[in-house]
């Protein structure tokens, strides 16, 4: 089957299509193959484009999986508050542990997000212009502080501290993510090798463990 020989866009709307068939492509190899394997060649192949016509669209392959990233904070932010808003009546101890696997868990059926977590301070927001970053930033700070008041409004917690579970929440999943690798031949070497069986990593249930005596910690301070 030929690919499709994608024409320079004229208006404002091929444009827009031609960005959002990037980036399908771009989310598409990055689930098979994990962001760090993903190159800028071999997305413009998967939309019929040569490499130099990507660059009417995005400057780069990190501007590429920046987007993606950005995305990926509004996509997960919005879960996370209508799960939180949808939420039962639990209190105390019952109600921290509810807080804490819906982050985990909303993090978790996501895994290009988590993979991206990880890649986008290390390489992706170095590898673009400022006005780039800036776009980016605004647009995950904002989803982030969301967040943030949306477990404001679950748990005692102040703004400072909701912030901080936000943070780490995000940080510990993409750092986990790639210990765990999940899907790949280390993952898959690690199983197969009695003696590195400390190595596999279950991200969900250890996220939540280690959310759960941050929120329990910040309750209990508040309480006091």
């Amino acid at each position: 089957m030929t690919r499709p020989e994608f024409e320079r866009a004229r208006s404002a709307e091929a444009k827009r299509i031609r960005e959002a068939a990037i980036l399908e492509a771009a989310t598409r190899l990055a689930g098979e193959h994990g962001v760090r394997a993903v190159t800028l060649t071999a997305i413009a192949a998967a939309v019929g484009m040569h490499k130099s016509a990507m660059l009417r669209y995005f400057e780069t392959r990190e501007e590429i999986f920046l987007r993606l990233s950005g995305n990926g904070w509004v996509e997960w932010s919005q879960d996370v508050r209508g799960r939180l808003a949808d939420e039962g009546a639990a209190s105390g101890e019952a109600r921290i542990s509810v807080v804490a696997s819906t982050l985990a868990d909303s993090l978790v059926a996501r895994p290009l997000f988590c993979d991206l977590l990880a890649h986008t301070p290390l390489s992706l927001e170095r590898g673009v212009s400022f006005a780039a970053v800036r776009s980016f930033k605004v647009r995950a700070l904002a989803e982030a502080e969301s967040v943030g008041a949306a477990l404001c409004r679950s748990l005692p917690l102040t703004p400072r501290q909701a912030g901080n579970v936000v943070a780490t929440a995000t940080a510990m999943a993409g750092a986990m993510w790639q210990m765990a690798a999940p899907g790949t031949e280390l993952r898959r070497f690690y199983e197969d090798t009695p003696e590195l069986t400390h190595a596999l990593i279950d991200v969900g249930p250890r996220l939540t463990d280690i959310l759960a005596a941050l929120l329990h910690g910040y309750c209990a301070d508040t309480a006091a």
